[in-house]
């Protein structure tokens, strides 16, 4: 747990294993200032101070910008929240920003201007507790290749300073499916367990945040799947988790928010339903009673093209004209219709489109 500084009081809030030890001595100390011995209304503020705690974002970025030595503008003037308890996606084309954003989450990188704040902790002015209350995934494989799994977990539990009582290395390894590679060396590990125990190193001491720095990368299916679902059982007992990765199908379908960062200005912070429902663009993919010989045009439709023989590919800015249109102006070319399928835009659509009007 992080630690206290003498002031306040502890409250935890026990969750199913690992447990997750939540540290609301800031927010308390805000709302009740000192406890004095024999005032009645003690417990009426405690409770709104605990309250006031569990509304705060998991996450606090304000106005945070970085500019490396040499001019570059890694972030300019970032703004969002990562509400608790919820899969956050932070997405971005390579060079955007987000690892810049994530080491200064981590203490790695020295913001130029703005302010953070984890799990209601100041990372200026209270980086221990708030390096206590994240884990953080990297993209790199980082661990002494000569340790064990086992070795690995315990040591960077020491590292937090959890006593060997209350260390889960053992629950982590079968939580991520490494149990029969406990005791072998974790350079005989291929790259998708390695990934995998890069995520129980994170949780040794049971933040109640953790972020994902493109952890499926160079992962097969069959893994990412057992790595999602893994993800997904940390966000059921009430870790928020956020996530990068450029498999943005997987964002679409695990995030229930995503902010978009490119060239280091935030573009987009939105539910991921909301985001997918920008996409102005649908399609709808029809085939022909006939071959086609020359390929129709229209000028309410934004592209058309062959799909095989006789099927047509029409993509149409529903904002303008709806499916329906779209099958009458076929039909009124003279061509008969024998099959109509749709496909709805997704997360890659509206990515693109954002930055590419980004870009300019």
């Amino acid at each position: 747990m992080p630690r206290s500084t003498g002031r306040g009081f502890w409250v935890c809030l026990v969750l199913t294993s690992p447990v997750l030890a939540v540290n609301f001595q800031h927010s308390v100390n805000a709302v009740l200032g000192k406890r004095r011995r024999g005032d009645g209304g003690f417990y009426t503020r405690r409770r709104a101070a605990m309250a006031a705690a569990m509304n705060e974002a998991a996450i606090r970025i304000d106005a945070v910008s970085k500019t490396y030595a040499g001019g570059k503008q890694a972030l300019d003037n970032v703004s969002f929240d990562v509400p608790r308890g919820q899969i956050f996606g932070l997405l971005g084309p390579n060079g955007a920003g987000k690892s810049t954003l994530i080491n200064i989450l981590a203490g790695l990188v020295n913001k130029t201007a703005g302010s953070a704040s984890i799990w209601g902790f100041d990372i200026d002015a209270d980086p221990r507790n708030a390096k206590y209350s994240i884990g953080i995934v990297p993209q790199e494989i980082v661990f002494d290749p000569f340790f064990t799994p086992y070795e690995t977990l315990e040591n960077q539990a020491g590292l937090y300073g959890v006593p060997k009582a209350k260390r889960i290395s053992d629950d982590l390894l079968a939580a991520v499916h490494l149990t029969d590679k406990r005791d072998a060396y974790a350079r005989t590990l291929s790259g998708g367990m390695k990934r995998r125990l890069l995520v129980a190193k994170a949780m040794v001491h049971s933040p109640p945040i953790i972020v994902l720095d493109e952890p499926t990368a160079g992962v097969d299916i069959e893994l990412r799947q057992q790595l999602w679902s893994y993800v997904q059982s940390l966000n059921d007992r009430g870790v928020t988790v956020v996530l990068t990765t450029h498999y943005l199908e997987e964002a679409e379908e695990l995030c229930d928010r995503i902010a978009i960062i490119n060239h280091g200005k935030l573009i987009a912070n939105k539910p991921t339903r909301e985001l997918v429902d920008m996409a102005r663009e649908k399609i709808v993919v029809v085939t022909l009673d006939q071959d086609i010989t020359d390929l129709p045009t229209h000028p309410a439709f934004d592209k058309i093209e062959r799909e095989g023989t006789r099927g047509l590919v029409i993509s149409y800015n529903k904002d303008r004209m709806n499916a329906g249109e779209v099958l009458a102006a076929v039909n009124a070319m003279g061509h008969g219709i024998v099959d109509v399928s749709t496909r709805e835009a997704d997360l890659e659509d509206v990515f693109l489109n954002l930055t590419r009007a980004a870009n300019g």
